[in-house]
């Protein structure tokens, strides 16, 4: 069977429809041109690899020849992952939500005017049989097609109607609110939202959200605190979690945080990663300790390519369909577990109860295994040695089933975010093996994604994407910060920099803020300025964050006064609905209330170090630099003792230098010390 356009693609997605009987076309001018040529109707099928519902529609209707001939006939086919093209998933993401009056998802079929781009109709997954009050597939094929051909001039009225529309949408300036009165009104709007019985945020589907749970960390309030413990605690013990394999997926579908969409996504694990780890560095939490770890053990071993960057996603589904890797039945789980540990491992993983997904068990923890251990009277340590046995075997036992498929293609923008989220939690629990491995992710990012000046979205396989979006770069500077935290790199400072100075020459909008795409991208029936957060951190929130961060490092006002101007482009947003402008809310913060930057310059700076982790605060900027001043920036190189020493700034004002690490532990310990 002679395969489609997409069988020349480098996308793991578009790679699986190459056998379709579509006449798929990749995005791009070929496409594009023979739409206009032809003045037929554009099909633009959005989706990624790790989708259960693309595979479902793939199944049900894109191998299906009738309805591919119906496709064929009537319009120009075009696929798209959306892990590759954000700027278009975004776009028609919000023409759906308009046209549709609800919100969208993937996969995302959307109907464009090939003269304009703008959309005639939108939808998300259609069934091949009518059911559940949608039309079957073909149904909307055959009525698009007939709505084109006979009423062409209202679809195009149409189309210039959500024009106008889309060209509303767009971030409201303002004057810079006041940063405690922001976050106060953000943890009131999460306490509204905030479940009290299971946790978490809202009812079905639950997602984790964590830009809402770092801002609940950052805004010091004993109410946001407690939402923040009974999220994290829901999360690490629900069904949200890998209790063996370690990592997250990507959301439940009930509000109890039981089953979950069994896709496990590089962002999500790199965003909650580093909330776990400060949990444990500030509280002492051995559960977000043993949360932290395992999730960075499946990223650094499951995730990490052997040239250092980080693939993107495992799918939802593998052979015997949704989460098939993942469950178990009773009797299997016993005879691999074995009678002695039995009952221990049946209690603490919910197996004494009812199946929890289609007859069989995914497995929870909702209760502490000590808890587990008293009720049974087995000793804690005996209790903990059965439940590693049982991980062990249940773990081999699993390894030995058909693995969900991985989509290994690197992206820029979800690299910076775990070579950050390594970074971050790597410095805050000693854990020097993972700043190792984000040193080897920044590097074969640097080499596999960065040509002459630009960087690339994504990868794979010796071919590059189209050229990085706002994210790519404001995410990516961003996790070089963190990582150069974490290990001074002053090359890698200075890509950083780089990063920062590339994306204000071709993204910043001279009103203000950056757009998402550059003036080399595709025009679009609208050009966004994302400022609110949504699965990842806004791209405007992570460039002032970027900005800010540099340029307290760096002591460079344009820097600071860049971040400034992009939160004041979007101040309107932030005061009407603070919590969705999370991202936003923190860089306002570390604007207008700068965080104390600790610098050290020592030979040996293990013993400083250690102090920095026995004194962790979250705002905190930290640079361990070498003695000498090779490499370094001139603001930097200007930090100069005789001998080791530390210095406590705060604003534009330094501390004298510390000559030991114990009297930077009592600087730290002092009560102006976060001030």
């Amino acid at each position: 069977m002679p395969r489609n356009r997409l069988a020349d693609e480098a996308s793991p997605y578009l790679l699986q429809h190459a056998d379709n009987p579509v006449d798929w076309y990749p995005w791009g001018e070929e496409a594009l041109a023979r739409a206009r040529r032809e003045d037929r109707p554009i099909l633009l099928s959005i989706g990624y690899s790790a989708c259960h519902w693309c595979h479902v529609m793939a199944h049900e209707s894109f191998e299906d020849e009738a309805t591919a001939r119906l496709m064929n006939t009537h319009f120009v086919n075009v696929k798209v992952d959306r892990e590759e093209r954000p700027d278009l998933d975004r776009v028609y993401q919000i023409a759906h939500q308009i046209l549709a009056r609800r919100p969208g998802g993937w996969p995302l079929t959307v109907f464009l005017d090939p003269q304009d781009l703008a959309p005639i109709f939108a939808g998300t997954y259609f069934p091949p049989e009518p059911r559940h009050g949608m039309p079957s597939f073909r149904e909307v094929l055959e009525a698009v097609a007939r709505f084109w051909r006979e009423h062409r001039d209202e679809a195009r009225r149409q189309g210039a109607e959500l024009g106008r529309i889309l060209a509303g949408v767009r971030p409201r300036p303002g004057a810079l609110p006041d940063p405690a009165a922001a976050f106060a009104a953000a943890v009131a709007e999460l306490a509204a939202q905030h479940d009290a019985r299971h946790g978490g945020f809202g009812g079905a589907p639950k997602f984790p959200q964590p830009t809402l749970l770092v801002l609940l960390a950052r805004a010091e309030k004993p109410r946001g605190r407690a939402m923040l413990a009974a999220a994290l605690a829901a999360m690490a013990r629900g069904g949200l979690r890998d209790h063996l394999g370690g990592g997250f997926f990507r959301y439940c579908v009930d509000a109890d945080w039981t089953v979950p969409h069994f896709e496990k996504m590089l962002y999500d694990n790199a965003l909650l990663l580093p909330i776990y780890a400060e949990a444990a560095a500030r509280d002492g939490e051995a559960e977000a300790a043993e949360v932290a770890e395992a999730t960075a053990a499946w990223a650094l071993t499951t995730m990490q390519s052997p040239e250092g960057p980080f693939w993107s996603s495992l799918d939802a589904d593998s052979a015997g369909g949704e989460g098939a890797f993942y469950l178990w039945t009773r009797d299997e789980a016993r005879s691999v577990v074995g009678e002695a540990d039995w009952p221990l491992v049946s209690a603490h993983f919910g197996l004494e109860g009812p199946p929890n997904f289609e007859g069989r068990w995914h497995l929870t923890a909702r209760t502490p295994l000590a808890q587990t251990a008293a009720r049974l009277g087995i000793d804690p340590a005996a209790a903990a040695a059965a439940l590693a046995r049982a991980r062990a075997r249940l773990l081999a036992a699993r390894a030995a089933r058909p693995a969900p498929g991985r989509d290994e293609k690197w992206l820029a923008a979800w690299n910076g975010l775990m070579i950050g989220g390594v970074a971050r939690a790597g410095r805050l629990l000693g854990r020097e093996d993972w700043i190792d491995a984000a040193l080897r992710a920044a590097a074969g990012t640097r080499a596999a994604l960065w040509r002459d000046g630009t960087l690339h979205a994504s990868g794979r396989s010796g071919r590059l994407g189209a050229p990085g979006f706002l994210d790519d770069y404001a995410f990516l500077g961003l996790g070089l910060v963190e990582l150069v935290q974490a290990r001074f790199d002053a090359g890698l400072l200075a890509w950083a920099r780089t990063l920062a100075e590339t994306m204000r020459t071709r993204f910043a909008d001279p009103a203000g803020g950056f757009h998402l795409t550059a003036e080399e991208h595709d025009r679009l029936p609208l050009r966004l300025k994302p400022t609110a957060d949504e699965a990842v951190p806004s791209g405007n929130g992570a460039a002032a964050r970027l900005l800010a961060a540099l340029g307290l490092i760096l002591g460079e006002g344009a820097l600071l006064d860049a971040a400034r101007r992009t939160v004041a482009a979007a101040a309107g947003d932030i005061e009407r609905a603070p919590s969705a402008h999370a991202t936003l809310l923190l860089a306002l913060d570390e604007i207008e209330h700068p965080p104390a930057t600790v610098v050290v310059r020592a030979a040996d700076a293990g013993p400083w170090r250690e102090v920095l982790r026995r004194h962790p605060d979250p705002r905190r900027l930290e640079l361990v630099l070498p003695a000498a001043d090779a490499g370094l920036p001139p603001p930097l190189a200007a930090y100069r003792a005789r001998g080791d020493a530390a210095w406590v700034c705060r604003g534009t004002a330094c501390s004298a230098p510390l000559a030991s690490p114990e009297a930077l532990a009592a600087s730290l310990a002092s009560p102006a010390s976060s001030a």
